[in-house]
């Protein structure tokens, strides 16, 4: 993912999903540890429900 997608995608989270910066930060800082997508990493944290997690992957497909 290019710069200017993760910062979009980053406000996505952060506007439409309401996550919190730190809870973004704390992916962000896991997914140098746990292979995966961010999105999935967010879901196995309890960062977002299924139901967000496909409102993410949507937005992705979107863009």
């Amino acid at each position: 993912m290019g710069a200017t997608r993760q910062r979009q995608f980053i406000r996505f989270l952060q506007e439409d999903l309401a996550l919190s910066p730190d809870s973004i930060a704390i992916a962000l800082r896991q997914r140098d540890t746990d292979v995966g997508p961010l999105p999935m990493i967010l879901w196995k944290y309890g960062f977002v429900t299924l139901d967000e997690l496909s409102q993410i992957y949507d937005w992705l497909e979107a863009v």
